[in-house]
């Protein structure tokens, strides 16, 4: 596959989506894998800027004590599995409406065996989008309506003219998003996906709880995914107090 260059993933925020997308790689190689996903090492191998990354076990230096390949990558497909459960199981009620908030390089609109019914909604940027669909030769499981948008801007509105139903339930996916996010912003994005969500909705999300301390922004994890992919997590993290989006939530 050539490689793709200006693709919306090369930078920042965007990088991250192929050190997810790496570490999900690595993951479905293991023997004791926890989730599979066989279109992520394509993703990798397709921007230049991760083309040289590990995308098997046998590729990362070090083996399981690297503390970004080995550690962190773990966690992500630890990850994957909770919330593959979770959609499953929405799905398998009887949620037939799904919304993955800054999707990202997701692709479980592909590899998941869906009920037939199901409606995958995608948001993310535009050129986010564009890079999936370059590198993707697939055809999705079930219905996938990809959506440009902007979630510190006006997504509810894209959202509903692709045909999203306010009135059905819905499982929403908030996964690896919010901690780029100003406080004002995931408020205000909470709010809005409370009130399109009709009765007996769901939403799981990832949080990270305050702010790091120093000891914590000098940890291996974070050094070595400085060194090794020009990646400062701790920078791209937003740097607002967190809201308790559970608490408010619960309210």
């Amino acid at each position: 596959m050539p490689q793709i260059t200006d693709t919306g993933v090369d930078s920042g925020v965007g990088r991250t989506a192929l050190l997810v997308a790496a570490a999900r790689a690595i993951e479905t190689h293991r023997s004791d894998s926890l989730a599979g996903d066989i279109y992520a090492e394509h993703f990798v191998r397709a921007a230049r800027v991760s083309a040289a990354w590990p995308v098997h076990p046998a590729q990362v230096p070090g083996g399981e004590a690297n503390p970004l390949w080995g550690r962190f990558a773990r966690y992500f497909g630890l990850r994957t599995r909770v919330f593959d459960d979770y959609l499953i199981q929405q799905a398998r009620t009887g949620t037939r409406q799904i919304v993955l908030l800054g999707a990202g390089l997701d692709t479980r609109a592909f590899r998941i065996d869906w009920p037939a019914g199901q409606t995958i909604y995608e948001l993310d940027r535009a050129d986010v989008l564009a890079f999936k669909h370059a590198v993707l030769d697939a055809a999705p499981t079930t219905t996938r309506r990809p959506i440009a948008a902007d979630l510190a801007q006006d997504w509810a509105r894209p959202l509903l003219e692709a045909g999203f139903d306010p009135t059905a339930p819905t499982a929403w996916l908030i996964e690896g998003v919010l901690f780029y996010l100003p406080a004002a912003i995931e408020h205000s994005l909470f709010e809005t996906l409370n009130a399109l969500s009709a009765e007996s909705s769901h939403v799981v999300f990832e949080i990270k709880p305050g702010l790091e301390s120093p000891e914590v922004r000098d940890s291996s994890i974070y050094a070595a995914t400085r060194r090794q992919l020009n990646i400062d997590l701790p920078e791209l993290f937003d740097h607002d107090p967190r809201p308790d989006s559970t608490t408010a939530l619960t309210e």
